[in-house]
This record gives C-alpha cells, sequence and structure tokens, in this order.
C-alpha cells in the first residue's frame, strides 16, 4: 500500500470537478431535481425551464400572475437554493 501523496476520494472529485469547471451544470442540475421538492407542485406545473448562468438562476413560467407572486419573494427563494447548493452560486434570480 502507497502512502505519502494520498487524497480522499471526495477531494479527488471536487478536485475534478473544478478543473472541468463542471459545478455550474452539477448545481443546475441539482436545482432541477429540486424544484418541485422546494416550491411544491403548483409551482412545478407552471415551470417551464429552470437554467443557471453567471450567478443568475432564469426561471420560465407559463402564468404571469404566479410570475409576478415570485418575483416578490425572489430574495427568499435565492437565499433557500443557495442554502441547498451549500454555497453562495446564485446571486440574482430572473423570471421569464
Amino acid at each position: 500500500m502507497r502512502t505519502g501523496n494520498t487524497q480522499s476520494i471526495k477531494d479527488v472529485i471536487e478536485e475534478l470537478i473544478n478543473t472541468y469547471k463542471l459545478r455550474g451544470k452539477i448545481n443546475e442540475v441539482r436545482l432541477q431535481h429540486s424544484w418541485e421538492e422546494l416550491m411544491g407542485k403548483a409551482v412545478n406545473k407552471r415551470t417551464k425551464e429552470i437554467y443557471l448562468r453567471d450567478k443568475k438562476l432564469f426561471i420560465r413560467l407559463t402564468s404571469a400572475p404566479l410570475k409576478e407572486e415570485l418575483f416578490y419573494s425572489s430574495d427568499k427563494i435565492k437565499n433557500m437554493l443557495n442554502e441547498l447548493l451549500k454555497g453562495e452560486y446564485i446571486e440574482e434570480v430572473k423570471f421569464l
């Protein structure tokens, strides 16, 4: 067994994610999969698309009244999603 230059698997995976700049895509997929659980079925039904670009989360909705309602809660949504991602990956939430 080798000693000396050892790293945990977690550290190696984190290093690969950072080297290949995959963190943004991983976070985007995590948000897409957690959206219904976090926001509920009614919001999920009216959500057409979710994507993350340059620390901005874009959410395309099919309901104008829901878009307006969520707009007023955008800071709360941003904080909740950053908590899920365990970091400050989202600076702004945009509803389309």
